[in-house]
């Protein structure tokens, strides 16, 4: 059997961000220390093989990147330097883009005019939308003194509003998912897998995504902390905007301790810890994990933290009587939203919150699967 090699993978991947692969001489230190490899899983020497070697096709169906948390211990113990965890990060950015079919994501990832011009484009149809619609500012206020920002953006259109991207967002991710489940399950010939095997593994999928458990293994706690905050609460507020938003966005001004704020709350408190953590890491760089940070990673690190800090002004704003201010800061935090959810969501950052449950789901059907056949 013919296998086909890309001379030119090696080079495709440095757009991703892939810096000092050649330094790597497969010593298997990396795979050695990891607390997430498991038989049969190997990495991140698997994967830096199948890149010397340019198997593309090999490359494409690993799976393995997305049970990588990065934290940071393969780098560490690197003795040539080579930073594989910040390779499996380029190796996530580099699937991502074979997963999407309209290749958006790889015109994002690989250049920074494509993503900024984007974010503007995006931003400016907001803005654009708001100046045409000519939406009325009401300075009355409400009897118990909140502003009147249904008034200003009736929740009905906002509402559609959510549901239509929410629609796009999910047929993209849906149609991504299977183009990866294509690659990593279909495309392997080796391996068949009954139908008892996905539904006896697909709690997997579930409890993975709401724990984020395989982090829980590495040893720096405080950053598994951190990313669980941060996607849970993204989680909470993406699920209450969307599905909830007539409850979420009222004029009245419920008591603090009412549901209504208190979720809110939290999902405000999530995305700013993991959202500070991050940033502080990545600029005081003392951890291997934080030094390199591709481009990628900042915009997504600002356009959240933006979103963060406009809605809790918004917030603010409204409970304190404040129309003008209000309605011109919630202008700008739907400016900041929409592009991030169009853009982050399914083509960027974001989409790892999907890619990674499915990951696992898919890793843990092969190994069983593997594992009833008597192979591992």
């Amino acid at each position: 059997m013919s296998i086909r090699v890309n001379t030119d993978l090696k080079e495709d991947m440095k757009l991703f961000g892939l810096e000092k692969w050649n330094d790597c001489y497969n010593c298997g230190n990396c795979t050695a220390v990891c607390p997430l490899v498991e038989q049969g899983l190997l990495f991140p020497r698997k994967g830096i093989r199948y890149l010397q070697m340019g198997l593309e096709k090999k490359l494409t169906s690993y799976v393995e990147p997305w049970l990588c948390y990065y934290c940071g211990d393969c780098s560490e113990t690197c003795p040539r330097d080579a930073n594989p965890g910040e390779l499996m990060m380029a190796f996530r950015r580099y699937l991502t883009s074979k997963y999407d079919w309209t290749g958006l994501s790889k015109k994002f990832y690989t250049s920074k005019i494509w993503e900024i011009g984007a974010i503007i484009f995006f931003a400016l149809i907001v803005i654009l939308l708001f100046v045409f619609w000519n939406t009325p500012m009401e300075t009355t206020l409400n009897p118990d003194g909140g502003v009147k920002l249904n008034s200003f953006a009736p929740v009905k259109w906002v509402e559609w509003g959510d549901w239509t991207m929410a629609a796009i967002v999910a047929l993209l991710l849906i149609s991504n998912i299977f183009r990866m489940y294509w690659k990593v399950i279909i495309s392997d010939k080796t391996i068949k897998i009954p139908l008892f095997l996905y539904i006896k593994e697909a709690w997997n999928l579930i409890f993975h995504f709401v724990s984020q458990w395989n982090f829980s293994k590495c040893k720096e706690k405080n950053y598994w902390l951190s990313h669980w905050l941060m996607m849970s609460g993204y989680t909470i507020m993406f699920i209450v905007i969307v599905v909830f938003l007539p409850w979420f966005q009222t004029e009245k001004i419920y008591p603090i301790y009412h549901p209504q704020r208190l979720i809110g709350y939290y999902a405000t408190f999530g995305l700013l810890f993991g959202l500070v953590f991050a940033m502080v890491g990545r600029i005081k760089k003392k951890n291997i994990k934080f030094k390199f940070s591709h481009v990628s990673d900042w915009l997504f690190i600002i356009m959240l933290f933006l979103t963060v800090v406009t809605g809790i002004l918004v917030h603010f704003f409204r409970i304190y009587g404040l129309p003008m201010a209000t309605y011109y800061m919630y202008v700008a935090h739907l400016a900041i939203l929409v592009p991030m959810i169009l853009i982050e969501v399914p083509f960027s950052k974001w989409s790892h919150l999907a890619y990674r449950p499915f990951a696992v789901y898919f890793a843990n059907l092969k190994k069983a699967a593997l594992e009833k056949q008597g192979k591992i």
